[in-house]
C-alpha cells in the first residue's frame, strides 16, 4: 500500500509536469509546430524522470525502509528505460520538426537546430553521455564491464545532467519568460542535487567521523577468496546483518576512486564486520594488499539479503564469492537453533573457504560439490541432485548467492522440488 503511494506521487508529479508544458504548447497548425510540441513534452518529461532516477538511488533512507533497496534498483532500471526512450523521442522530434520546416536531410536539421536554440552543444554532449550510460547499462554488457567502468560512466552522468539542465532553461519555451514554471523547475533539480549530496557524500563523511572505520587485517581464505576485516570505533552505532552488503570505499591509492559492494560475510560483533571477495582480477584482487590501519568510508547497510523467520530448517546454497554471506547467514541461523544445510558449489578444492569455521559450527552440514560440469558429466545443482543431496529442501527456506548462472540452475531446480520460500542474492554490481 505504502509503495502504491509512493508511485502514485511520482504520476502526479508527471501530471504536474503535462501542466506546466501545456500552457505553452502549440498542437495545432503546422506539422513542424506539432512535432516540436511534443518533443518539448517528451524532454520534459524525461527530465523529470531523471530526477525521479537519481532520487531512487540517493540512499533515502525513510525511501529504502519503505520499498528496499532491491526494489529501488529495479524501479531505477526501468525508470531509466523510460528515460532513455524520451530522450531519444525529444532529439527525433526536433530534428524532424526543423526537417519539415528546413527541408534538409536529418543531419542538416539537426544542425540547424544549432542556430535556433542555445546551449546546444552542451545538450549534445550531456545527451550523448546519458545515452552512453545507458547504454552500458544494459545487462549483456554490464556484466562484462569492469566494475570501474560502469561506475565512472555513471559518475559522468552527473555532470552530463547538469548541461543538459543548462539547456532546458535557456531554450525551453515553457521556462523562458515564465519565472514561475522556471523556479518550480529549479527547485525540483536543486532537491534532488541536495538528497543526493547528503546522503551519499555528507552521510558516509559524518558516518567515517562517529567510527573512525579501519582494516584491522586481512586474511586469504582460498585461492581465489580474501577476507577483510574493519572495525568500528563505536559498535553500538553498527546496525548490520548476515547477508546485508554495504560500499566500501578504501581510503589508499589504487581504492580511492570508487565504492564497491561487497557483503558481509560474519555475525557483526564487537564492532567487527568481514567481507569475502573474490579476485576477479580487478579492483577485487587488490584488496589483498591491503594494510591494517587503512581507513574505510561505508554506505549502507542494504539488501533484503537477511533472515526474517525464526523457526523452521534452512538450506543455504553458495557459489563462488556466494560463500561469503550465506557464512555469515549459517552462522546467524545455527545460533537460533535452526537445521542448516549448506551446499558449497566449487569448480576447484583449493577455491573452497572457511574450513575451520564450519567445522567449528558442528550443529551445520556443509556439503561441498567440487568439479566442473564436464568433468562431472553432471549439473550438481540440477533437482535430482539438490533432491538427493537434502530429501527435506522442499520443507526447508533457501537462501541462493553466487553468479547470475548458478543462481538460474539453482532456481529452476529448488522450483521442480517445491521449494516455496526462497530468498536469492546476485553476486554483481549493478
Amino acid at each position: 500500500m505504502r509503495r502504491g503511494v509512493v508511485a502514485l506521487l511520482a504520476v502526479a508529479g508527471g501530471a504536474a509536469v503535462v501542466g506546466l508544458w501545456w500552457p505553452t504548447a502549440v498542437v495545432t497548425g503546422s506539422g513542424s509546430a506539432l512535432t516540436t510540441a511534443v518533443a518539448e513534452l517528451a524532454g520534459m518529461i524525461g527530465s523529470y524522470l531523471v530526477c525521479i532516477q537519481l532520487l531512487l538511488i540517493a540512499r533515502v533512507p525513510w525511501l529504502e525502509r519503505l520499498i528496499g533497496l532491491d526494489r529501488l534498483i529495479g524501479w531505477h532500471k526501468v525508470v531509466g528505460t523510460a528515460t532513455l526512450f524520451l530522450v531519444l523521442a525529444h532529439v527525433g522530434f526536433m530534428t524532424l520538426s526543423q526537417w519539415i520546416a528546413s527541408g534538409h536531410g536529418p543531419i542538416g536539421a539537426y544542425l540547424g537546430l544549432f542556430s535556433l536554440y542555445p546551449d546546444m552543444l552542451t545538450a549534445t554532449i550531456g545527451t550523448a553521455v546519458v545515452l552512453l550510460a545507458g547504454l552500458l547499462s544494459a545487462q549483456a554488457l554490464r556484466r562484462l564491464l569492469p566494475y570501474e567502468v560502469w561506475y565512472w560512466t555513471h559518475v559522468t552522468t552527473y555532470v552530463a545532467i547538469f548541461l543538459t539542465f543548462l539547456h532546458q532553461i535557456s531554450a525551453g519555451p515553457v521556462f523562458v519568460g515564465h519565472p514561475f514554471a522556471r523556479g518550480i523547475w529549479i527547485a525540483m533539480y536543486i532537491t534532488t542535487a541536495a538528497c543526493i549530496f547528503y546522503w551519499r557524500v555528507a552521510t558516509p563523511l559524518m558516518r567515517f567521523a562517529e567510527h573512525r572505520f579501519e582494516v584491522v587485517s586481512v586474511v586469504p581464505e582460498s585461492a581465489r577468496l580474501t577476507s577483510v576485516w574493519i572495525r568500528s570505533r563505536r559498535p553500538e552505532l553498527l546496525a548490520v546483518r548476515p547477508g546485508q552488503f554495504m560500499l566500501f570505499r578504501f581510503l589508499e591509492r589504487g581504492h580511492l576512486l570508487s565504492a564497491h559492494p561487497y557483503s558481509i560475510s560474519n555475525v557483526p560483533a564487537d564492532g567487527l564486520v568481514r567481507i569475502t571477495v573474490a579476485d576477479l582480477g580487478d579492483h577485487s584482487g587488490r584488496l589483498r594488499d591491503l594494510r591494517p590501519g587503512t581507513k574505510v568510508l561505508l554506505e549502507g547497510p542494504f539488501g533484503g539479503f537477511v533472515g526474517r523467520r525464526r523457526t523452521g530448517s534452512v538450506l543455504l546454497v553458495a557459489g563462488g564469492a556466494g560463500i561469503g554471506p550465506i557464512r555469515g547467514l549459517a552462522e546467524q541461523f545455527a545460533r537460533m537453533g535452526r537445521s542448516v544445510v549448506v551446499i558449497y558449489r566449487a569448480s576447484r578444492a583449493d577455491e573452497l573457504a572457511f574450513h575451520a569455521e564450519f567445522a567449528g559450527l558442528p550443529s551445520i552440514r556443509v556439503i561441498p560439490l567440487i568439479g566442473r560440469r564436464d568433468e562431472l558429466g553432471f549439473d550438481p545443482l540440477d533437482a535430482e541432485s539438490l533432491g538427493y543431496y537434502v530429501p527435506d529442501a522442499a520443507q526447508r527456506e533457501a537462501f541462493v548467492c553466487g553468479p547470475p548462472a548458478m543462481i538460474d540452475k539453482t532456481a529452476d531446480s529448488l522450483r521442480a522440488l517445491r521449494v516455496r520460500r526462497v530468498q536469492f542474492e546476485e553476486l554483481s554490481f549493478a
